[in-house]
């Protein structure tokens, strides 16, 4: 999809699931983003909600799993299915997803298991609404990050001004704190 932000166009892979919750072209959506860096290539990746990200995010340290097939994992199971899947151990239901093998859903029980028993035992809901107090600040300092790259600061500047706006303002939301991290970077 491409997402406009003020004029500027930004292309992100999305999962179906995050597809089929977006609206009509040109309404607004609200996406979590996550910024994969390679030598290569600098790529978007855009989530609907906050658990979706972070099981992208678990998919992707499994060795062998890039951020292309753990997108496609996640456009082709849901959320709930996949994280009660790799939760319960169950091998056929994983292999039904297109581009899993057998190798690749015994890969992802044998390092998956015990990381998502948190999500399996959150449940849908309870994630979507909120995140678990202790992963709010490091997930804000990562968007925030992520937000000031994308705007073309270095990465150091951009995790200074970010440290330095959640420190003078710990309680902000995101764009209180990104409005700050900009001020600072103006400076």
């Amino acid at each position: 999809m491409i997402l406009d932000v003020n004029g500027v166009g930004y292309e992100l892979a999305i999962p179906a699931s995050t597809y089929g919750e977006l609206g009509e072209i040109g309404s607004e959506a609200v996406l979590l983003v996550h910024t994969h860096v390679r030598e290569d290539a600098l790529q978007l990746f855009g989530f609907q909600t906050d658990r979706e990200k972070r099981l992208f995010l678990l998919l992707t340290g499994v060795s062998g799993i890039g951020p292309r097939l753990a997108l496609a994992i996640l456009s082709g199971m849901g959320t709930d299915s996949l994280v009660q899947a790799i939760h319960r151990g169950d091998v056929a239901r994983l292999v039904q997803i297109p581009s899993v093998g057998k190798k690749t859903a015994e890969r992802l029980l044998v390092e998956l298991k015990d990381r998502v028993a948190t999500l399996a035992a959150e449940g849908g809901s309870a994630v979507e609404t909120a995140a678990p107090a202790e992963t709010t600040p490091s997930t804000t300092t990562g968007d925030l990050v992520s937000a000031l790259t994308n705007l073309g600061y270095p990465r150091a500047l951009a995790e200074k001004a970010a440290a330095a706006a959640l420190q003078e303002s710990p309680d902000s939301g995101f764009s209180a704190a990104l409005r700050l991290a900009l001020r600072s970077l103006a400076r």
